[in-house]
């Protein structure tokens, strides 16, 4: 009697935290894909049931939420190249034994820590035309033939993104790869170095193989994050110039909010969820793919 009163006890214990999940999670999932088949604005009590005609507008009519995966899928290569190969770099340097290494540790975190709506905010003014600190860095060098409005251009304004969200994300991925660095056993690297190994010989041989499945959980995460990138581009570019900077998050939004589409909103947001999960699975594939061999 007593172990189902403890039984009891602890389920009681659980259930408002179930109850906050499935409010607030598993109710709100499974209604997506309830208003993704209905033309609805968000108002009326009456919803139109169309089928799949969502899904098929955005594969057949909806260009601009595929230049805004695209852009999102430019950011994210960015990312996982130089964002991630930066992290690792820094992560090795400061694993290494190196004056001041706590210190670069809280230095190289601080950007990802900080809000979004801030950082866009602080790079504003350093991209501004007029009183920007980036034109006036180039002006005083002498190349005043490349300052220009470097958020409101088309040409720059996608890479200029890139830029703030690269330089806010770099942390979390060298925080990863240091714990991983910290993790490999150092009776391997002294062994190497009794062997005549070179420290590039090192770093190629033990170090990246070894720091593989780090490299898989990394690329993930950059992927995830940088595909749903929100903050950022609403504090500098609210998705212009134009379509330049849209991603798929504002997309969905502005077919919620600025078009009271919100049947339409909820497919975007199936599909676009739907590609990161394909994302997701292949990587995870090709990650146990390389584990095997």
């Amino acid at each position: 009697m007593s172990r189902i009163k403890d039984s009891i006890t602890s389920f009681l214990f659980v259930v408002p935290a179930l109850l906050m999940f499935i409010v607030f999670s598993v109710y709100p999932f499974l209604k997506v894909f309830q208003l993704s088949v209905f033309d609805w604005d968000g108002i009326a009590r009456t919803m139109k049931f169309i089928g799949l005609n969502n899904f098929k507008n955005i594969f057949t009519l909806d260009n601009a939420f595929w230049i805004s995966m695209r852009n999102a899928g430019f950011i994210t290569f960015l990312a996982l190249t130089f964002q991630n190969t930066l992290a690792f770099f820094l992560a090795h340097i400061v694993d290494s034994e190196i004056r001041g290494k706590n210190f670069y540790r809280t230095i190289f975190f601080l950007p990802p820590v900080l809000s979004g709506i801030v950082v866009g905010l602080i790079w504003n003014w350093i991209y501004n035309s007029d009183y920007g600190l980036l034109n006036k860095f180039l002006i005083w060098l002498g190349f005043s033939n490349l300052a220009r409005a470097w958020l409101s251009d088309p040409q720059t304004a996608l890479l200029s993104v890139s830029i703030i969200h690269m330089w806010k994300g770099f942390g979390w991925g060298f925080v990863i790869f240091l714990a991983g660095l910290q993790g490999i056993p150092r009776d391997l690297y002294e062994a190497a170095r009794v062997d005549g190994a070179s420290e590039t010989q090192i770093l190629t041989k033990i170090t990246i193989p070894i720091m593989i499945p780090i490299f898989f959980l990394v690329s993930i995460l950059t992927i995830l994050g940088t595909m749903q990138i929100y903050d950022i581009i609403v504090s500098t570019t609210g998705g212009g110039p134009g379509f330049h900077t849209e991603v798929p998050i504002t997309r969905i939004i502005a077919s919620m909010l600025g078009s009271s589409r919100f049947g339409y909103a909820c497919a975007q947001g199936i599909v676009f969820g739907l590609v990161l999960l394909f994302i997701s699975l292949l990587q995870i594939k090709l990650s146990q793919n390389l584990r095997s061999e």
